[in-house]
């Protein structure tokens, strides 16, 4: 029986070169020593941590079991004969029966439960699709806090669903840009329908954060390598559940949060040589927000006003604005510093696609599997049938079915038609 992981994973331990350290610009007061003040104290130490296994808190891993951890893992067999394999088998570890509705909860609580062992009495973040404002919101309600949230103008408007039930969890959720901050004001004066992205957000909470700051944690949803540690229970936990091991282990990718969670466990696996050998990895990215097939490995901002420190990643450059798009949630412009190294040693392949040729994969996982993957979700479905097609017979596929898609009804109404 597969049981809750007392462990998370730091592929930091394995990885063939070291991380590049995290860097405050030339000019202006230090970063570094900003996230001090706005992350909650043992976060900074898991930020930088060398071991490769960090103990879970009994806290956390209760709540885990009591969120409906392990999540369950699956083989696709309607897809498969929708596709007209030959003994090409295809798994999916499913997220989504969290109630979150993604996998976004897994760090959450932990971060969460890290702000309040601090003193914290109000957490505060950004959003997007919503799954991260979602999820924060039912961490900071089981752990007694009140909870500020910051949503890109975009999906505040286009998904007002998650917005809601944010509000019923008790968070206060602002459009972003807003009036509540001063880079807030700064872009609405030169467009008051700006449509915000995840720097800006990003921006906003942390400056948020620092008006009251012994109050106030920052918990950030994705990019920073604590998010991806904590992430990494979905593939521990996969990789106990797994009948047969993968050839090609395929997830979607924002900033790095859940495609790291799912495989990271099994890359660290190949780096040590104790299985995984001949496994391949891709990272699944939406054409709109391309910063792995076509961003700069560079020092960049992981916020759009630069409050952050710099960190070493592929980056489309923190200024860039993503059109608005079905899978908001992957509209950030760099990518986590561990996987900007696996994506540049040739460790993880990367490929794009655009939200038309995604949506129609969706329908047709929908209509074989009967779950309704959220659109960031449906980029990793898109990479599996294209991969399935042209795979021999005896491949075994993996993915990360990282959340149902039940919030979002406008990016489905949009594809079908219907008004």
């Amino acid at each position: 029986m597969v049981t809750v992981p007392s462990h998370w994973y730091n592929i930091a331990a394995d990885l063939p070169i070291p991380l590049p350290p995290v860097r405050d610009p030339d000019t202006g007061p230090s970063r570094i020593e900003l996230l001090t003040k706005i992350l909650p104290s043992v976060l900074i130490d898991q930020e930088f941590s060398g071991e490769r296994w960090i103990p879970i808190p009994d806290e956390v891993r209760r709540m885990y079991e009591k969120v409906g951890r392990p999540t369950p893992y699956r083989r696709a067999e309607n897809l498969e004969r929708a596709l007209g394999l030959k003994d090409v088998h295809i798994y999916y570890k499913f997220e989504g029966v969290l109630p979150s509705g993604s996998h976004k909860l897994n760090t959450a609580l932990a971060q969460a439960y890290y702000a309040k062992q601090d003193g914290a009495e109000e957490v505060v973040t950004e959003t997007s699709a919503g799954q991260w404002g979602l999820a924060t919101s039912i961490a900071a309600a089981l752990f007694g806090m009140r909870c500020t949230i910051f949503m890109t103008r975009a999906s505040y408007r286009s998904k007002p669903q998650r917005r809601i039930l944010m509000q019923v969890l008790g968070a206060t959720v602002h459009p972003s840009p807003s009036e509540l901050t001063e880079i807030g004001r700064k872009l609405l004066e030169q467009d008051r329908e700006h449509p915000g992205s995840l720097g800006i957000a990003i921006s906003e909470a942390v400056e948020y954060v620092l008006k009251e700051p012994e109050k106030r944690r920052y918990l950030p949803g994705s990019v920073m390598e604590f998010v991806l540690i904590h992430q990494t229970v979905i593939g521990l936990e996969a990789i106990e559940q797994m009948p047969e091991q993968p050839d090609i282990v395929i997830a979607c990718v924002g900033g790095g949060s859940n495609f790291g969670g799912f495989t990271y466990p099994m890359i660290g696996m190949k780096l040590r040589e104790e299985g995984f050998e001949k496994t391949r990895f891709i990272a699944v990215e939406s054409k709109a927000a391309p910063k792995l097939t076509s961003g700069r490995y560079m020092y960049d901002h992981p916020d759009t006003s630069g409050i952050l420190p710099l960190i070493k990643m592929y980056t489309l450059g923190k200024d860039f604005v993503p059109p608005p798009i079905h899978a908001a949630g992957l509209r950030y412009h760099g990518a986590a510093p561990s996987l900007s190294i696996l994506v540049k040693l040739g460790i993880v392949e990367a490929v794009a696609y655009e939200q038309e040729e995604v949506m129609k994969a969706a329908q047709l996982f929908a209509r074989c599997e009967g779950i309704i993957p959220a659109p960031e979700s449906a980029h990793a479905i898109k990479a599996v049938i294209d991969v399935a097609r042209k795979s021999s017979p005896g491949t075994v596929i993996a993915f990360n079915l990282s959340g149902h898609g039940l919030l979002d009804t406008d990016a489905y109404s949009k594809v079908l038609g219907i008004q």
